[in-house]
């Protein structure tokens, strides 16, 4: 099938949705778990589902270029929507689904967006609050009708029944149609998404038809992608890389898109569909470690020795044998009864049976959970992307996956490293523009297309592999002029799984310090099982107990980074548990889950100023947003705790 496709030709979304429709069209395209039951679509029925809906919109008088917002969870009629838009020359604007009412109003502002494609009551009800601050706004088409039925309908359309309109003038509006369809190319947008805004407000990345289809291509051939793989559409529509495997990937390979029923059922719902292609940001893959590991505490004794033995062999075996190295015979025979008793049960609880490809990217992972998964025999690798560069950037190939990198080059991607460290790239993913941004699009990407990453990172010489050390920008130096590298730090207090979020500080300070976001779950759970009890978050973060294991967890990182000759200074002296999580809602993080770094120190500058003036305790009050939009106040006495007997130097190895 592919030797027929030629990006001459399939050039954008809409062409490859014909294209199998043609040719695949009884193959599964999209799957949905509704009620309990899943539903799946061919590649006919998606084609003539975005055809009726392409026909609505013109019947609802959309221009060429217009912006059409889509905001929901992952929907195979909010995927047709996009495809819709593209198909009719509109631009689609994926919005993150729990972005509250001063975000959305942001970003559809700002790209002048004429529709509003939303997936349900609560996403409505975002958009009405907000329409007065819209001024190219005209209408909302709701997918679910459920609560609608009193609602103004005005400038309320559901989704049923602009298809329905869209076929009824079908004869009338099929030749403007295919006149825009046959118009486009690969220089077309073919999305616009914003980008987390971790330094100020989010930008508007313009990523053409070429971007992502080329992109795709590329990524998809490295790791042989086909139309017989599966993926689970769960992460973030707004997000790129979910942009990238569930349009763009899918409509090239013609793979099959399964979407849960809610983020709750996510789990369960990954063990029936068992995807063959997996994509989980760090976090997931520690939780889901977690909460195997507090089983295994849970089991009889027998089963522990069992899964111990059979996961120290494990260790040893099985990574080397998904890299098809040398393994001795007794080591296969053993690693086969193991996968019987033990990785094939843990696999197929996880959902994680049939993955043949998987995935991780966005934060460091740690290497110990890195290695667990891929002892299992599940081919888990690491990535390096951005939104600027359609997603790849660097990938793992296959025998050359290691813990410590991010991979070599994507297919058609350049890199360099400049003097100051910051890696640039080249590639055919490079977007076209930030939107209405001509001074930020330049001095991110120059005249050349080289894009600066914003990351600091170097290649290995003896592998060609690149290692990302941290943030440009947060890179500096301790007062002694030694080098100061908070991520590179956070990550590794973040590969406790008691440990969800740490912010490092210390630039042109005598040593550095931390504060420490706490996992409800995992701390939860241990609390439990020490039989401390706890009211709330707040009240649970300030348990003696838990700064003791906080404390033990950050002296084992203080070790760790005494032995690096370049970071021994980046050594922790005095932390404090936060009171409350950072919440996107409050703007201390991204809806990526990225540390607001700036924002962060202004609003807990109180803290910081009481980690390096010797305090022992400070009382604070913090704004905290609710789900409702609402505003509010919450107070707490915080304690500082020093590290003082685990903050003599050692000796660099």
């Amino acid at each position: 099938m592919a030797d027929k496709k030629t990006d001459t030709v399939l050039d954008t979304i809409p062409k490859l949705v014909a294209y199998h429709a043609e040719n695949n069209g009884e193959k599964p395209a999209y799957r949905e778990k509704e009620y309990g039951i899943w539903q799946s679509w061919t590649w006919n029925q998606v084609g003539n589902e975005i055809t009726n809906l392409a026909l609505g919109l013109l019947s609802l008088g959309i221009n060429e270029g217009d912006h059409i917002a889509v905001i929901g969870s992952n929907r195979p009629h909010l995927y047709w929507a996009m495809i819709a838009s593209q198909s009719v020359s509109a631009i689609p604007v994926p919005l993150y689904q729990d972005a509250v009412s001063e975000e959305i109003s942001y970003v559809l502002e700002h790209c002048s967006a004429k529709f509003v494609i939303a997936e349900d009551q609560e996403q409505v009800d975002k958009i009405l609050d907000i329409q007065d601050k819209i001024h190219k706004f005209e209408k909302i088409i709701y997918l679910d009708p459920r609560g609608m039925r009193k609602y103004d309908k005005s400038r309320l359309s559901e989704y049923k029944e602009i298809q329905a309109e869209g076929l009824k003038n079908q004869p009338s509006l099929q030749s403007e149609l295919n006149r825009r369809l046959k118009s486009q190319d690969g220089s077309n947008t073919c999305a616009m998404l914003y980008t987390s805004g971790t330094t100020g407000k989010p930008k508007g990345v313009v990523l053409s038809n070429d971007n992502i289809i080329k992109t795709s291509i590329a990524s998809s051939q490295f790791d042989n992608l086909n139309q017989n793989d599966s993926v689970l559409a769960y992460l973030p529509m707004a997000w790129v890389g979910d942009f990238i495997f569930s349009i763009g990937q899918s409509t090239w390979c013609g793979f099959c898109v399964c979407c849960p029923e809610s983020s709750d059922t996510m789990q369960q719902d990954l063990r029936e569909i068992g995807p063959t292609y997996f994509f989980a940001p760090p976090r997931y893959f520690e939780g889901v470690l977690t909460s195997v590991m507090i089983r295994m505490e849970d089991a009889s004794k027998i089963k522990q020795f069992i899964f111990n033995y059979f996961m120290n062999h494990a260790k040893k075996t099985g990574g080397n044998l998904l890299d098809n190295k040398k393994v001795s015979f007794w080591d296969k025979v053993k690693y086969y009864i193991g996968n019987f008793f033990v990785y094939g049960p843990i696999k197929n609880t996880l959902g994680l049976s049939k993955v043949r490809i998987g995935y991780t990217a966005g934060e460091a992972i740690g290497p110990e959970i890195f290695d667990f998964y891929r002892s299992l025999g599940i081919n888990l690798k690491q990535l390096y992307g951005q939104t600027e560069a359609s997603v790849f950037i660097t990938q793992q190939p296959d025998g050359e996956v290691k813990s410590d990198t991010v991979g070599v080059p994507s297919p058609g991607v350049e890199l360099k490293i400049s003097e100051s460290g910051e890696v640039f790239y080249r590639s055919p993913g490079t977007f076209i523009e930030y939107y209405k941004s001509p001074k930020e699009t330049k001095e991110t990407k120059d005249h050349e297309g080289w894009v600066a990453t914003g990351d600091a990172g170097y290649l290995e010489k003896e592998s060609g592999h690149l290692k990302i050390i941290d943030r440009a920008k947060d890179v500096g130096k301790l007062k002694q002029g030694s080098l100061f590298a908070p991520k590179y730090v956070e990550n590794k207090l973040k590969f406790y799984p008691n440990i969800l979020e740490a912010v490092l500080f210390g630039s042109g300070k005598e040593y550095c310090v931390a504060m420490i976001n706490i996992d409800l779950t995992a701390v939860g759970n241990w609390a439990e099982k020490n039989n401390i009890s706890y009211a709330s978050y707040q009240e649970l973060a300030g348990h003696p107990d838990v700064y003791k294991m906080v404390a033990e967890h950050i002296r084992e990182v203080n070790l760790s980074l005494s032995k690096d000759k370049n970071l021994s200074n980046c050594q922790i002296r005095r932390f404090l548990v936060l009171h409350k999580e950072l919440d996107p809602d409050d703007g201390e993080i991204t809806r990526t889950r990225k540390v607001r770094r700036n924002l962060v120190s202004d609003k807990y500058s109180d803290l910081i100023k009481a980690l390096y003036d010797g305090s022992k305790e400070i009382y604070t009050e913090t704004e905290v947003t609710y789900e409702d939009g609402r505003k509010g106040k919450i107070s707490a006495s915080i304690v500082i705790q020093e590290l003082e007997e685990t903050f003599k130097k050692v000796e660099a190895a």
